[in-house]
Formats: structure tokens, C-alpha cells, sequence
């Protein structure tokens, strides 16, 4: 067997008081694998309750898995926090080197606590943690210079990860997130905002060591079946050639693509924002994160001129997928992809979350169309779907936040409306900005009784797209396969997989992939530790004041066509009552 003792040590450091000290947790790591399901004992462990999210008291909890550096797509890095934009669970997952630095420096898991008392950024060794003064940083426009700045002074060898913030996680914008490897990012639920609240501008996490198994002629079997089913797979060579902006075509023909603001769901200058042709016309480079075979990252090459001096050129590599197309594109009206990317390219600068950022600005657009606002409230700026330059000058401000509406901005959509007006059109759930997808009834659901309000939680959009066309199942069947799904997802993320690999680690599976690093769980078992997992992360939400009656669903999403038909409000009420039932009464 694997001497697990050296895959369950956790991490702590108090920023407060500049110390650092390691416990192993054996204890959590056997009973919930790794990844979300450690972290969310962590959580409940380290977070007191009712806090103020920006408080030093919040902690940041960042976990991997058992897989992480023994398998393919085992490259995600859960962070988890009470989330300052939502006021109950923040979990996000990003991929990148992140896993299997902290996996290499000998961490299962990482547990910052307190607030320093001036600009930092760690350095986690293997056994040494060295706080690093971070005033010159502070202030920085663009994250991704702030990654220059501490990759060019920090020399260790070995496999290392950077993670930092930009502007508006010093600003702390509710959604402020934290990017790791210039292109991949801690996104949704203001992680950010955490950093910058406890003066943290970043960490560098850096590590070298082998990764014993328990059983290496099992492994190498597993190891192959897994690696071939992968390069096999017509979905992973999907994301390989187009990444997620290949959705961007089937979504509008669809009728599927949320477009300004979701008064309408397909876009009639789509072609020029999709996929097939920005990496025909703009893709510069295709990124793999750590143990990928498949390399869904595309990054495409933005070209502009100097203002004084025409002959020269400005090159910028721009990071583009799916969700930041439709919430930076669709969603504002925005068809010229030079204008798209160069509106990219300012929120990642900031490091804010990017459907975030493009919910609340369309909100503020059609607040702007509805006459509820006025350029009086938005500092003369102009909101008007495809202005490129309002947006611009919005995104602005948002971080800097001058007055009383970029601060409500600045809190996301749901805050915003309930300030100003236009809650029915604020395209929020659970306050947390929606995705793009406009598929049907099962989506919203999904949207809205996830733990995290995300369709990464459940994605009950395929559930519309491959079912509700077809088919009429009862509203309860449909939260029976949204917490089944959910449920399983736990696992995934507990183990550390990227969910484009959900379609070769079933169950059965990860049972046979597990005995061989030494960790005995049947198919049953697995499933069993999904639903024990999504009830804790219920149990804290409940516990942070959570309640299905306090959620608002926006009356948009009942006025406009979905692929499947007009979304039927009885259907989604008699879903959202026996949701409560499964997810909070048997708690």
C-alpha cells in the first residue's frame, strides 16, 4: 500500500501573525478522498460562522487529489472560501500547473488564515513558507505583470505555480478573481476579493519529488486505458482544434445564445464571434494544463497599432473560451472580435470574472435602454450594446468605483437591481451571474439549486439539450438526475478531474483507478461520498443563512423561446419545492 501519510499533510499559515505550521489530516483525507470533499470539512472547520466574508476571519482553502500527478486531467486545484459575492459557499476550481505544484511541495491542502498588516505574496516550499513584502506590486494595473515581476525574483526549481490578483481583487469587486499561469483562473465567487482583503497579492507554490503508487503494473494498465479512451474521444478532439468557443455555433442555431442581455437567444453576427473563426483568423497558441493530453486552451493574438507611431505593432496574447465569448460578446452586443478580445483582455488585466462582469454590464445596459439609470449615475458613460468604448470606461470603472453605481457594480447584478430596479432582467441565480446558456427549464433549475448557483455544478443544460427536446420527464425526475449528477461531481472534483473528462472517469472507473495509488472505494461507496459531500456543502449554506425562499429568479427567462419551448413557471416551482425537500429538509 502507499504510505498516504505523505499525501495528507495540510498547509496552514497565518498571515497575521507571518507563521506557518503543518498538521497531517489523515483523518479527513481517508473519509473524503481529497479535493472539494477535504475542502469542505476545512471550510466548515476554519470559517466561523456568520462572518463577514471580507473579514481576516475567512479563510482560503486551496485542495487536490489523490490523482493529481498520477493520472490524465487531474489538474484542478479546488480553492474554497465564503464567498463575498453570493454570502454563503465560494468554490472554484482552476487548472494550469496550480495541482501539481502544491502536490509537489508535499501538500494535500493549504489553509491561509488572517490578514497581513501590509502587501504580500507567499513562497511555499517544500516544509518552508517565506512571506515576501509586496509593496511595489500593490496597485499594479495588470495582473499579468505582477506574474512577471514574481516569476523573474523567484528562482526555485522544480514544478511551480503563480497565483495572483489584479485591481479589482484589491478593490475587492465581489467578483474579483485570482488567475494562476496567465490563462487559467480561480473565476467565479470572488476569491479575489479574499486575497485583496487580506493584503495578499499572490503566491508562488514550488515543488520536486516523486509519486510513488501502490500498485505500478495496475497503474501502468489503468494509466493506458484512461490515456487512450482520451486521444480516442471525438469530444476531447473537439476541444483540442476549437476549445469551448466551438459551442458558439450549435448554441445560436440552437436558438440557445444568450444576446443582449437575454432579450434575445440567438445573435445575427455569431459567426463573426465564433469559434471556427477566431482560430482561422486570430488563434495564436493552444495551452495544455499540466497531465493533459488534450490542450483546450486557445489563445488568440491581438494586433493594434500604436497611436503614435502607425508602423508598429502591439501584440497581446488573449485567452478565449465559451463562457467569456457569450458574456463579452453576445451578451453586450459586441460582433468585431478585435473589439471582443480587446474587452477580454481589459477584465482579465483586472482579474475580474468574466461572465460576471458581462451579466452586470448588460444589466446596466438595458437599465440604461429602460431609462432607470441615466448617464447622471454612470459617471457619463454610455451603456449600449456593441459600444465597445462604454464598456471599456465601465470596466473602469467598476474597479476604481468613483461613485455610489460602479459600487453597486461592483457588488454584481443582483445587488445592482435591487439598488436601482430591473430585478426581472437581472440575469442571476442564487446571486451569482448566469452562463450562457439559454437551453431550457432544467439549466435554470440547475443554475439555481446547485451549491454553487454554477452550471458547472450539475449541468443541467445537457439534460435539456438531450432530453426535454424529446421527451417530458416530471419535474421531480429532473432533480432526482440534477442531484445525481451533482453528487457525482463531488467525486470528480475530490479527486481532482477537469469535468471535460467527466465522460471517461464514470465511476467505475475511478473505483479501479483508486486501488492502484492505494485507496479502496467500490462504485457504491464512491456515489454514497458524492451525496455525503453535496449535503455538507448544503449544510454550510444552510448554516450561512441560505433558504430557497430567499431565492429571485428573473421573469426573463419566462418570456423568451428556449429550444425546447417556453419555460413552464409550474414545472420550475414543483422542481424548486421538491428540490428544498431533497436538499435542505433531510439535513
Amino acid at each position: 500500500m502507499i504510505n498516504k501519510e505523505n499525501y495528507s499533510e495540510v498547509l496552514y499559515i497565518d498571515l497575521s501573525h507571518k507563521k506557518f505550521w503543518i498538521k497531517n489530516r489523515k483523518d479527513l483525507f481517508d473519509k473524503y478522498i481529497g479535493g472539494t470533499g477535504v475542502a469542505t470539512q476545512l471550510l466548515h472547520e476554519e470559517c466561523p460562522e456568520n462572518i463577514d466574508a471580507l473579514s481576516e476571519e475567512n479563510p482560503i482553502i486551496f485542495a487536490v487529489g489523490p490523482f493529481t500527478g498520477v493520472y490524465p486531467f487531474a489538474s484542478k486545484t479546488i480553492a474554497m472560501f465564503k464567498s463575498p459575492h453570493t454570502g454563503d459557499i465560494g468554490e472554484s476550481h482552476a487548472g494550469g500547473r496550480s495541482a501539481i505544484a502544491i502536490k509537489m511541495a508535499g501538500y494535500g491542502a493549504i489553509v491561509i488564515k488572517g490578514k497581513s498588516d501590509m502587501p504580500i505574496y507567499l513562497v511555499i516550499k517544500k516544509r518552508r513558507v517565506e512571506f515576501r513584502n509586496a509593496n511595489t506590486l500593490w496597485g499594479m494595473k495588470s495582473a499579468f505583470t505582477v506574474g512577471d515581476v514574481i516569476r523573474a525574483n523567484e528562482k526555485d526549481p522544480g514544478m511551480r505555480t503563480i497565483m495572483r490578483i489584479g485591481l479589482a481583487g484589491e478593490k475587492m469587486v465581489s467578483y474579483a478573481a485570482v488567475v494562476t499561469e496567465t490563462y487559467r483562473h480561480f473565476g467565479r465567487m470572488g476569491l479575489g476579493a479574499v486575497f485583496g482583503s487580506k493584503m495578499l497579492k499572490g503566491l508562488m507554490v514550488s515543488g520536486k519529488r516523486n509519486i510513488e503508487v501502490a500498485n505500478k503494473k495496475e497503474y501502468v494498465k489503468t494509466y493506458k486505458e484512461i490515456y487512450d479512451k482520451a486521444v480516442d474521444s471525438p469530444v476531447m478532439k473537439k476541444y483540442h482544434d476549437l476549445g469551448t468557443a466551438g459551442n458558439i455555433k450549435a448554441l445560436n442555431l440552437l436558438g440557445a445564445l444568450p444576446t443582449n442581455n437575454l432579450q434575445s437567444a440567438t445573435f445575427a453576427n455569431s459567426e463573426e464571434i465564433s469559434g471556427e473563426h477566431i482560430a482561422e483568423n486570430f488563434l495564436g497558441r493552444r495551452v495544455a494544463c499540466s497531465h493533459c493530453p488534450t490542450g483546450c486552451i486557445h489563445l488568440a493574438v491581438l494586433r493594434e497599432p500604436y497611436e503614435d507611431e502607425p508602423y508598429f505593432y502591439k501584440t497581446t496574447m488573449v485567452g478565449y473560451d465559451y463562457e467569456l465569448i457569450y458574456a463579452l460578446g453576445s451578451m453586450v452586443g459586441l460582433s468585431d472580435t478585435e473589439e471582443m478580445l480587446k474587452l477580454i483582455d481589459l477584465v482579465e488585466k483586472y482579474c475580474l470574472d468574466a461572465m460576471s462582469a458581462g451579466v452586470v454590464l448588460s444589466w446596466a445596459t438595458e437599465a440604461m435602454q429602460k431609462k432607470i439609470i441615466s448617464t447622471v449615475d454612470t459617471d457619463g458613460v454610455v451603456f449600449e450594446f456593441g459600444n465597445l468604448k462604454g464598456y471599456m470606461d465601465a470596466v473602469d470603472r467598476i474597479v476604481s468605483q468613483p461613485n455610489d453605481f460602479y459600487k453597486a457594480l461592483a457588488k454584481g447584478a443582483d445587488f445592482a437591481a435591487r439598488k436601482y430596479g430591473g430585478l426581472d432582467y437581472s440575469m442571476t441565480f442564487g446571486k451569482n451571474e448566469m452562463p450562457g446558456y439559454h437551453t431550457g427549464v432544467v439549466g435554470y433549475l440547475g443554475f439555481t439549486i446547485g451549491a454553487r448557483h454554477s452550471h458547472l455544478d450539475n449541468a443541467g443544460y445537457s439534460i435539456d439539450q438531450n432530453e426535454m427536446i424529446n421527451s417530458t420527464p416530471t419535474a421531480k425526475e429532473v432533480v432526482d438526475k440534477l442531484i445525481k449528477e451533482e453528487s457525482l461531481r463531488q467525486i470528480l472534483s475530490s479527486i481532482s478531474i477537469c469535468f471535460f473528462a467527466r465522460g471517461i472517469y464514470n465511476v467505475e472507473l475511478i473505483s479501479k483507478a483508486l486501488h492502484s495509488v492505494g485507496v479502496e472505494m467500490s462504485p457504491e461507496e464512491l456515489m454514497s461520498k458524492g451525496r455525503e459531500i453535496l449535503k455538507e456543502k448544503y449544510r454550510f449554506k444552510v448554516r450561512e443563512g441560505f433558504a430557497f425562499e430567499k431565492l429571485t429568479i428573473p421573469r426573463r427567462i419566462f418570456e423568451l423561446k428556449a429550444p425546447a419551448g417556453m419555460i413552464d413557471e409550474n414545472f420550475f416551482n414543483e422542481a424548486m419545492v421538491y428540490a428544498k425537500e431533497k436538499l435542505i429538509t433531510s439535513l
